[in-house]
């Protein structure tokens, strides 16, 4: 991974940090995390799914339009959501049962969002209109900024399911 990305990383990181220190709306924090990791990278989607009555319902994102719901095991977001583990997708249209949201999205990332106990809440989802756009590298750089989503969401106790 290139230098000026490690670094985009790290500095979306302590962004997100700050604008969200003393908010606790969960939904308020989520809508500036994808804010500013979409204006940090040239990434063609960055958002949320929440898990809401079974299945992933749209949260706070960036980007085109996209998909509202989708089901457990289902695409890359619902496989990681079943599995409750990172994915990457290096190309998504090899991926089996790839939902097509956007056609121009080619590679994907997404990392589930856990409760305290450990069961995922949501996923952050980055999509890439380049194949092969994310590796190991990518992940190691999103899983601080999950955490801190993850401690930041425990803030608004109407949030996380009971």
């Amino acid at each position: 991974m290139e230098r000026d990305r490690r670094e985009a990383y790290r500095r979306a990181l302590e962004e997100i940090r700050s604008v969200a220190e003393g908010e606790n709306d969960a939904v308020a924090n989520l809508a500036n995390a994808a804010a500013i990791l979409f204006g940090a990278l040239p990434f063609s989607w960055v958002g949320f799914y929440r898990v809401s009555g079974g299945e992933l319902v749209l949260g706070p994102f960036q980007g085109r339009p996209a998909c509202v719901r989708i089901a457990r095991g289902r695409g890359v977001c619902g496989t990681a959501w079943e599995k409750n583990e990172a994915l990457v997708a290096p190309d998504v249209h090899a991926f089996p049962g790839h939902i097509a949201c956007d056609p121009e999205s080619r590679s994907e990332i997404v990392i589930p969002l856990r409760a305290p106990s450990g069961d995922a809440w949501g996923v952050l989802d980055i999509d890439s209109r380049n194949v092969d756009d994310f590796d190991e590298e990518d992940l190691a750089e999103l899983e601080p900024i999950a955490r801190l989503l993850e401690e930041i969401a425990a803030r608004d106790a109407r949030f996380l399911p009971a």
